[in-house]
């Protein structure tokens, strides 16, 4: 019989769970090194940098939770993350600075892979993959520029390379191509 405490259960949870301090991964679960593909060692002590595509990425990413942070410290996405062997791969991103103060401080994340329902089939620039995943979560031009600290022409000029990648018309095309894959 296998005993059930806390790390079995956070070993054995059927999401990927992370607990970080100052952007480091302090320990993860088994879930988390399977959709990784990798091992222990190449994530813990590690800073989340090496689970995203580019150092671009994961700058603007933790300036977008800081600025996005409710005032219970959650905050959640979707967004393209990177497996130890280089494939990109959509991710659900959840998570919880213990003090919404410092949210890099401390915190405890889920991952859910989610490949098996939305493939990256498109070679996507860094800020084409953010703009993506903001347009899925269905924020106008002018909430992605806020949130992205680029202006909504930007934002559209963007949007515009997206919709000729994917071969959309129109937002709402762009957005079901993407969750399609």
């Amino acid at each position: 019989m296998i005993d059930l405490d806390y790390r079995t259960a956070f070993d054995r949870a059927p999401i990927g769970l992370v607990l970080s301090r100052n952007r480091l991964v302090v320990d993860c679960n088994q879930q988390v090194l399977a959709m990784f593909n990798a091992q222990a060692d190449q994530l813990i002590g590690q800073t989340f940098e090496v689970m995203y595509p580019s150092a671009a990425e994961y700058e603007r990413t933790g300036e977008r939770i800081i600025a996005s942070l409710g005032t219970d410290g959650r905050y959640a996405d979707d967004r393209v993350m990177k497996r130890m062997n280089g494939e990109l791969f959509w991710c659900h991103v959840s998570g919880r600075a213990l003090d919404p103060a410092d949210p890099h401080a401390a915190g405890i994340w889920s991952f859910e892979d989610l490949s098996a329902k939305r493939v990256l089939r498109v070679d996507f620039t860094g800020r084409e993959r953010e703009i993506a995943a903001l347009l899925i979560e269905g924020d106008t031009s002018k909430q992605i520029g806020r949130k992205l600290d680029i202006s909504p022409r930007t934002v559209d000029v963007y949007r515009a390379r997206l919709m000729r990648k994917m071969g959309a018309s129109t937002t709402p095309e762009l957005v079901h191509r993407l969750l399609a894959g």
